[in-house]
């Protein structure tokens, strides 16, 4: 019961008092007196000057009802105040909120959860009140440490416990609006604040059943689920407060995510967290995304040696981020996104190989191997990651990209890359190769360069081709794929998938254009790399059938992408050479790998024979074809292929008609308009620097077989000062006819003596330098193969006549040949028919 006073007393009372008295009935069950309510509202609004009183004096009476657990006095004062302050909003309001937020304050500290939950309602309704002036003394300090600790009630009642947490983040929604409404925001801002705010929002956040796995921005809650589900209420107050976060205090919000997520160790597993990073990188302004993947990449380098799966599940979460940042703006990090990744892709197969070093028998492989399998979880979410980030960036940052990625692949060898191997090891070193192999896989896919020299500039694609030398067919199978993505310009890939005979090249529906300017002079320069490549990429021992296939492709894309008549017929110069070494077997390949190339050849064959559409070139081919399929399955993809494929013993014995003959081709494109001089020439793979570096090399140790492979080769030419003429006929026969000149003693007389045929001789200098600038390397190695050994012979014979004319101003000529060596011979000015002297 209130303390009634004598009338006399009550007349002498400040009239205020007198108001605020008259509000309460005998009867707290009654409730306000309405009548006395609105006297008392009209009183404050008409002498607002009198408002600090009035709260003070309702604080007062609150106080002592409190300590006496008068609930209903309490809850009629409550009221009061809160239809005071939605009625006044003038500048003398400020006393009286201090009155206010002093009586608040009690009821949160008050251990009566109905009493809490009153003053959080009234907090709640000061809140979206917006005040005329700013206020530059007040704090919220209270309430944030006494509703962030309501966040985390643990009352015994369920129900109490849900009511009491709804409140406390209703309480802390209010402060947040409230602040942030403030001229002085920046308060709530502060670390100590977040420290507090965040953790319990992402307290109440993780009782929710299902983590939302939704790719975009989650739909807004309903306002029932807002008021009965802690959990949706709190993510609901998460999502407004980094929604008015700036560019300022964006990180003090964030990083109290990482220490709750790490507190209560959820990255593993990390539903959670990539829940929590969802609603993070969707509730930010676009412009700030950039600040949450730095903050995410710096909690990755301080948690580097923790379990493999806490880094695999924020690698996850990184994942999930740049999903949504690269679809707007990703700022400055780009390169340091894929550094970060890349350092903590090393690492991992550092880990990896210490693990595989360190296992000893026993239970402890057990152990090793579970770290193992961990790790790989670890770098296939680093791939990933590095993947689709890549894949989402235009196409010069990811030009860039793929740079940076290629320059960090060890090749041995080379001190080329940047990448630090030093304490991997061979195995780890092969490992580290394949996971960079991949995340290059990875970016490049879906990659369209409008020209070919774009995708694949010198740069790049000599790095590239290091990798395709070496004895492992993984790394193989990479290199080509990655070509794959950056050639196929089109989608063709897809239809030209698996190595087989296509009956009718025309049911693919192959989409490709007129070769353009760019991409043939791209081919002029790095044509005979990629023909040597792949060239020596059939021969190694280690192919299985994925390699032949990955190789099949090339060829079929090079010739959809790049090819005009003179790489046509390189293509085919280069399949009938791949055919030859599979007869031959200089390599002593096994006889399933030298089946494997004779089917590859045959697809490849079939393939071109259909795209350039000539009709006697297709005939033979498929004639071979046939007879194949009923003489020698072995020979064709869909056989050899195939499990338990019978193989043949030997392929000596094999009738001329199995095969693909060059005069056969030459004549059938001949005749359609094909320049096939240079079919007659046999394709030789063109020799170029290992290691293009000047220092000398490190010992490999992964063996490249390309040199070795190469010098069991007879050699190309020895007489390196000696050039032949290598015109050749026109028509191609079965029999190559040399016409080389017959060198005599009488010769060489006769060519010194320069008297007679001067324009005959001048024409054919001029045909002969005509011919080495614009001829291929290996045409012109291939036929001075075949005249060396005749000019060995015969200028051995003449030298051996000692010719010691007088000196002459024009030098002396120094001839090796083999093994001998001719020194001394003077020159005036020898001219030959086939042989011209530099």
């Amino acid at each position: 019961m209130p303390t009634r006073v004598c009338c006399c007393c009550s007349a002498l009372r400040p009239r205020y008092k007198r108001l605020v008295d008259n509000i309460f009935p005998e009867d707290p069950k009654d409730g306000l007196v309405k009548a006395d309510m609105e006297k008392l509202t009209f009183y404050a609004v008409s002498a607002p000057e009198k408002l600090d009183r009035i709260g003070s004096y309702l604080a007062e009476r609150l106080s002592r009802d409190v300590v006496r657990h008068r609930s209903g006095y309490v809850l009629i004062a409550m009221e009061a105040l809160d239809q005071l302050l939605m009625a006044c909003h003038s500048q003398s309001i400020k006393p009286f909120v201090e009155s206010f937020l002093h009586m608040v304050a009690k009821l949160l500290e008050s251990g009566e959860p109905k009493l809490q939950v009153l003053g959080t309602n009234s907090f709640v309704k000061f809140a979206n009140i917006e005040e005329d002036t700013p206020s530059y003394h007040r704090r919220y300090d209270f309430f944030v440490s006494r509703f962030s600790a309501m966040c985390h009630s643990c009352h015994s009642d369920p129900e109490v416990r849900t009511e009491i947490r709804i409140a406390g983040i209703r309480g802390i929604q209010g402060v947040v609006r409230k602040t942030v409404n403030d001229e002085l925001r920046a308060t709530i801002w502060e670390p100590q604040h977040m420290d507090k705010i965040v953790p319990s929002l992402l307290f109440n956040m993780q009782k929710i059943e299902e983590a939302d796995s939704r790719i975009g921005p989650p739909s807004s809650p309903s306002a029932t689920d807002k008021e009965e589900n802690p959990a949706v209420l709190a993510e609901n107050c998460f999502r407004e407060l980094l929604g008015r976060a700036t560019f300022g205090n964006m990180n003090n919000a964030v990083r109290p995510v990482f220490a709750h997520l790490d507190h209560h160790k959820l990255w593993d597993p990390n539903e959670f967290a990539v829940h929590c990073f969802k609603i993070i990188m969707y509730s930010i302004q676009a412009q700030y995304s950039h600040h949450v993947i730095q903050e995410i990449l710096g909690h990755l380098d301080a948690r580097k040696k923790d379990a493999p799966r806490v880094r695999a599940g924020i690698i996850q979460v990184l994942l999930e981020a740049v999903a949504i940042a690269a679809k707007g703006s990703i700022g400055p990090t780009v390169l340091e996104v894929f550094n970060t990744l890349l350092k903590h892709l090393r690492l991992s197969v550092e880990f990896e190989a210490d693990d595989l070093q360190g296992g000893s028998v026993g239970s402890a492989n057990l152990n090793t191997s579970s770290k193992d399998n961990d790790e790989k979880i670890v770098q296939n979410a680093i791939i990933q990651t590095i993947g689709f980030f890549g894949s989402n960036l235009p196409d010069y940052q990811r030009s860039e990209i793929m740079m940076f990625i290629m320059g960090k692949v060890p090749v041995f060898g080379t001190s080329t890359h940047t990448l630090d191997i030093s304490q991997l090891g061979d195995l780890g070193t092969r490992r580290i190769q394949i996971m960079l192999l991949r995340s290059l896989l990875m970016v490049t896919s879906g990659y369209k360069a409008k020209t070919i020299v774009t995708a694949l500039p010198g740069s790049f694609l000599d790095p590239l081709l290091s990798p395709s030398l070496m004895e492992d067919y993984e790394l193989r199978q990479l290199v080509l794929e990655v070509m794959h993505n950056l050639m196929d310009r089109h989608d063709n890939r897809a239809k030209l998938r698996g190595i087989r005979i296509i009956p009718d090249v025309a049911d693919l529906k192959i989409k490709r254009e007129k070769i353009c300017r760019q991409d043939t002079s791209f081919m002029k320069k790095n044509g005979q790399q990629l023909y040597r490549h792949i060239y020596l990429g059939c021969k190694e021992e280690d192919n299985v059938q994925k390699n032949y296939e990955l190789l099949y492709t090339s060829l079929a894309l090079i010739t959809i992408e790049l090819a005009n008549e003179e790489v046509v017929i390189d293509l085919i110069r280069l399949a009938i050479a791949l055919q030859d070494s599979a007869i031959i077997n200089e390599d002593n390949l096994p006889m399933f790998h030298r089946c494997g190339i004779m089917a590859l050849v045959a697809a490849y064959l079939n393939f071109v024979s259909q795209m350039i559409a000539v009709p006697a070139f297709c005939q033979h081919v498929s004639k071979v074809i046939e007879i194949r399929t009923m003489e020698a399955p072995y020979f064709l993809p869909e056989h050899i292929f195939r499990d338990k494929c019978m193989l043949p013993k030997s392929l000596e014995k094999h009738e001329k008609d199995l095969y693909f003959l060059t005069n056969k081709i030459a004549e059938s494109l001949g005749g359609s308009g094909y320049s096939v001089e240079r079919l007659s020439v046999p394709y030789v793979p063109q020799v170029t620097a290992l290691f293009p570096s000047s220092k000398k090399p490190h010992k490999p140790k992964h063996k490249y077989k390309d040199e070795d492979r190469l010098s069991r080769r007879k050699s190309i030419v020895d007489t390196v000062s000696i050039q032949v003429d290598i015109l050749s006929n026109n028509v191609p026969s079965d029999d190559v006819v040399s016409n080389t000149e017959e060198i005599t003693f009488e010769a060489l007389k006769k060519a010194i003596d320069t008297s007679g045929m001067e324009e005959q001789e001048k024409e054919k200098r001029r045909l002969v330098i005509e011919k080495f600038q614009k001829a291929p390397f290996e045409e012109i190695a291939a036929q001075c193969e075949s005249k060396a050994n005749l000019l060995h012979d015969r200028l051995a014979q003449i030298l051996e006549l000692t010719i010691r004319p007088p000196p002459s101003p024009s030098g002396t000529l120094t001839i090796t040949s083999g093994h001998a060596q001719y020194q001394s011979v003077p020159v005036y000015e020898m001219k030959f028919p086939d042989l011209c002297v530099y």
